[in-house]
């Protein structure tokens, strides 16, 4: 299963699936998450998807940047 990070509350990250949120401990979590990180959940273990992070990031920014100039 698929998760984003939307935001971090105290010891918790607010996991979104499908539009459904989770609280999550961040102790059971990689160290290194940050928000907007896309996580995997292998039945075992928590896994960042570091490339689509990235890709996803920068379809962000780009979509950002044509809604700027006004080219959507």
């Amino acid at each position: 299963m698929i998760y984003s990070v939307d935001r971090f509350e105290g010891d918790y990250a607010v996991l979104e699936q499908n539009g459904n949120f989770l609280d999550f401990h961040r102790s059971r979590l990689p160290a290194e998450l940050r928000e907007g990180d896309l996580l995997e959940w292998t039945g075992e273990s928590w896994h960042i998807l570091h490339k689509d992070t990235e890709n996803r990031r920068q379809a962000l920014a780009e979509r950002r940047r044509r809604m700027l100039e006004g080219n959507t």
